[in-house]
């Protein structure tokens, strides 16, 4: 991903606000890249930039050999079906679909059959940990566990880019590691890039790099390794027992996610 000259301005009554100005940095194929940056500071907008979901006042966005920010809508959609994933701080999970149906919805829009798509479903839910849960809806799950739905939902036709936005933002510390730790650990194994935005620096030191946002300015990027490869323990060694129950699950975590 190469990002040339961003600049994005909003004008609100007679004024112009700039949100980005002048941005340009690349994003190595595989790197997990946290964008922080406080309320206001414009990561919001880069994200959106990045995505292709806001067209700049300037510049571009590259991402392979495509420029998104010059693309219509429909080839926008169509774009991000093919390679991008999105992780969301609100789980973005359909209320009537049971874990399963959400996490193979990304394959219906890209036309896959059935059982190759209830088959792609069941494997990326086994690796996040719930595969004896994915005929539960979402109001039988905690929030921890419909974060890790999100998850599989956003691996599971295997994007090139992972977009995740404030992706623990409901979640206690616990379960914040490991969310972490297990959307770092599929983006290494499959060298897949994430761009993580957050303005809590703890969940930087999860990524390999960190850029940091002030007033629409990059003020710092840092690349320093993650502390998934430098050694946090094992994978899920936080993660709640595949055999709770969901009301089990709730008298710790999801308490958590109320007062939060």
């Amino acid at each position: 991903m190469q990002v040339r000259d961003l600049r994005k301005v909003y004008r609100v009554g007679s004024e112009q606000v700039v949100a980005l100005d002048s941005l340009s940095f690349t994003v190595e194929a595989g790197q997990v890249v946290c964008i922080a940056g406080t309320s206001g500071s414009g990561k919001s907008t880069l994200l959106n930039q990045l995505a292709g979901l806001e067209k700049p006042t300037r510049g571009s966005v590259i991402i392979g050999k495509r420029n998104i920010s010059r693309m219509s809508e429909d080839s926008l959609a169509k774009f991000r079906q093919k390679y991008v994933g999105f992780v969301f701080q609100s789980y973005n999970l359909m209320q009537y679909m049971s874990a399963l149906e959400n996490v193979a919805l990304p394959l219906v829009f890209r036309g896959v059959g059935k059982s190759r798509r209830e088959a792609a479903a069941k494997k990326i839910l086994s690796e996040v940990g719930l595969l004896n849960r994915m005929r539960h809806t979402p109001s039988q799950m905690s929030g921890g566990q419909q974060q890790r739905v999100g998850i599989a939902r956003a691996f599971v036709a295997n994007p090139k880019i992972i977009f995740a936005d404030e992706p623990t933002g409901n979640l206690d510390t616990r379960t914040t590691i490991d969310v972490m730790r297990m959307m770092v650990r599929l983006c290494h194994e499959n060298n897949q890039t994430m761009i993580l935005v957050t303005h809590d620096m703890e969940l930087a030191k999860y990524a390999d790099r960190t850029i940091t946002i002030v007033d629409g300015n990059i003020v710092s990027d840092e690349l320093h390794g993650s502390i998934v490869d430098i050694g946090s323990g094992p994978p899920g060694e936080h993660e709640e027992a595949q055999n709770t129950s969901p009301a089990d699950a709730d008298n710790g975590e999801e308490q958590h996610d109320e007062d939060n």
